[in-house]
């Protein structure tokens, strides 16, 4: 009955893909480019809560999804379910003004459980990216000589799904890799809205675009531990994502109205001209990116933990099809990505008789270069990222679960251009039982 239930629970993961979107109610202006905003791996609280430490960590009760190396850590006769959610509160601000917003969301879910003695498997989902903007400028058209308010809006994201593997190659070695299914639609259009009342030859218009995302990324990890003495062990994490070019399927769509949001009358359709299809692809390109973390631990107490992460640029490059061009050049321009993460914990003792002295105390802080650049007005800008967390990890059921509370903050990007200041409360519960043991007495 017990794989019976396995096979149930992977199931209601993917069945619940279509409702975890990776999106929420913020007004956020940079997800207008590529494929949206990604707040991966600093949307997961146990990431956060050691300021974005994430390739060296593993546990045999929680999920890291971020190495799959570290699938390995799960014990032989347990069935692991970690899920976390997220309440966050944001700050858009520049020079002039400044805006605040609230939402929470589901972070991930995940499974692991073991196959056999050295083979450990997992699945789940993550939201990847995220596309939730509008705004509206207003200038006045000297040939209508009349004022045109232009609206920006677009909504949706994409969702990463995953499955995979983690082996033990000896005592002190794991490798394991990640097959993650990328799947969403993102609807972008930009709408401008004459304000004079001459409709002869003013007419309202709008560009829409609509692009689906289905495609398949690989990542492989590699966890070694290495005792230095009785009391120390040296821990090393490292993974990639591997790269590819792939397509995205969009549909395109321009044309000319009469009336306000709402109740509006189509007047004309410039895009695509009669007889021609809406439908074209364009490219998708992910570059090989490389992670690497270190960690020192002593007694499986406290540890110190150091990550670095490089790309050649921030997530995935989408570039449109020139033959097409709906919106236009971007102002997104890719330069070299790298992040640095710096943090430490207190495990706890296991073994103690106070429940206080068992709970887990973490904290750290992280910076991330050029995580978007763009070029606006002729100046080109490179937006960084710092932030740091706290959190606490507290002990369930003799030590098998835990719940973990976690606190992170970041400010992204430039006062002069737009910065977000977000500050992010996290909760986690992995919950780990014994499912695969055989009882010996009836």
């Amino acid at each position: 009955m017990k794989k019976y239930s396995i096979v149930i629970i992977l199931g209601l993961l993917l069945g619940m893909g279509s409702d975890l979107k990776a999106q929420n109610g913020f007004n956020i202006p940079f997800s207008q480019y590529g494929i949206g905003t990604s707040d991966l791996p600093f949307n997961h609280p146990n990431v956060y809560r050691m300021g974005g430490i994430a390739y060296t960590r593993f546990s045999r009760n929680s999920i890291n999804p971020f190495n799959p190396a570290s699938y390995a850590a799960v014990e032989e006769e347990s069935f692991v379910f970690d899920i976390g959610v997220n309440i966050q509160s944001s700050i858009l601000l520049n020079d002039t003004k400044s805006q605040t917003d609230a939402d929470g969301n589901v972070a991930y879910l995940n499974v692991a459980f073991p196959i056999t003695r050295w083979w450990k498997m997992s699945a789940g989902i993550l939201p990847y990216s995220t596309v939730n903007y509008e705004s509206t400028q207003t200038h006045f058209d000297p040939l209508t000589a009349s004022d045109v308010k232009t609206v920006y809006a677009g909504n949706g994201g994409v969702t990463q799904f995953y499955w995979g593997s983690g082996f033990n190659i000896g005592k002190r070695l794991s490798l394991g890799f990640n097959l993650n299914y990328l799947n969403g639609a993102i609807t972008r259009a930009i709408t401008y809205n004459f304000q004079g009342n001459d409709s002869t030859y003013c007419v309202n218009s709008r560009r829409q675009k609509d692009s689906y995302v289905n495609n398949l990324l690989v990542d492989l990890g590699l966890q070694y531990r290495q005792p230095l003495g009785e009391n120390y062990t040296l821990h090393l994490g490292a993974t990639c994502r591997l790269p590819r070019s792939m397509q995205i399927n969009d549909e395109a769509l321009v044309y000319t109205f009469i009336g306000a949001s709402g109740a509006e009358y189509l007047f004309d359709t410039i895009f695509p001209l009669r007889g021609n299809s809406n439908q074209y692809t364009s490219q998708l390109e992910q570059p090989l990116t490389v992670g690497i973390g270190l960690a020192l631990e002593r007694n499986d107490r406290w540890q110190v933990a150091f990550d670095g992460y490089y790309a050649p640029y921030s997530g995935l490059r989408y570039e449109e099809n020139p033959a097409y061009n709906i919106f236009g050049n971007s102002a997104l321009r890719q330069q070299t990505n790298y992040r640095l993460a710096l943090g430490g914990e207190w495990k706890g003792d296991a073994d103690a008789a106070s429940y206080w002295r068992r709970i887990g105390i973490s904290a750290g802080v992280y910076y991330n270069s050029r995580r978007l650049a763009l070029e606006v007005d002729n100046q080109s800008y490179a937006l960084n990222e710092v932030g740091g967390g706290l959190g606490f990890s507290l002990p369930m059921r003799k030590g098998r679960s835990v719940l973990t509370l976690a606190l992170g903050y970041s400010s992204f990007g430039n006062i002069d251009l737009l910065r977000r200041d977000c500050l992010t409360m996290g909760i986690s519960i992995g919950s780990c039982e014994r499912w695969f043991v055989k009882r010996k007495y009836n």
